[in-house]
């Protein structure tokens, strides 16, 4: 590499900081938008959570609203004899 003078040392040197601090910028920007997305997911999985957990207790509720039955054989989800 041929020896540069100094002003041409300092512009290049100028320049890649430059292009560092655009490069910076921009991975702030992604990152605070993946930030963002990542409140929404959250946000959507609790309520999606709590959707699920809402489901199981009405599920269960009505497991619990079943009659018992005396024969287990007698269950439609008894598995058949063999």
């Amino acid at each position: 590499m041929p020896n540069l003078h100094p002003t041409d040392q300092i512009d290049q040197v100028t320049e890649r900081v430059a292009l560092l601090l655009r490069r910076y910028e921009e991975l702030q920007q992604v990152n605070s938008q993946l930030a963002e997305q990542v409140s929404l997911l959250s946000q959507e999985r609790d309520s999606l959570r709590s959707r699920l957990s809402a489901a199981r207790a009405r599920v269960d509720a009505l497991i619990e609203r079943l009659p018992e039955a005396a024969d287990p054989a007698a269950s439609p989800f008894a598995e058949p004899a063999r």
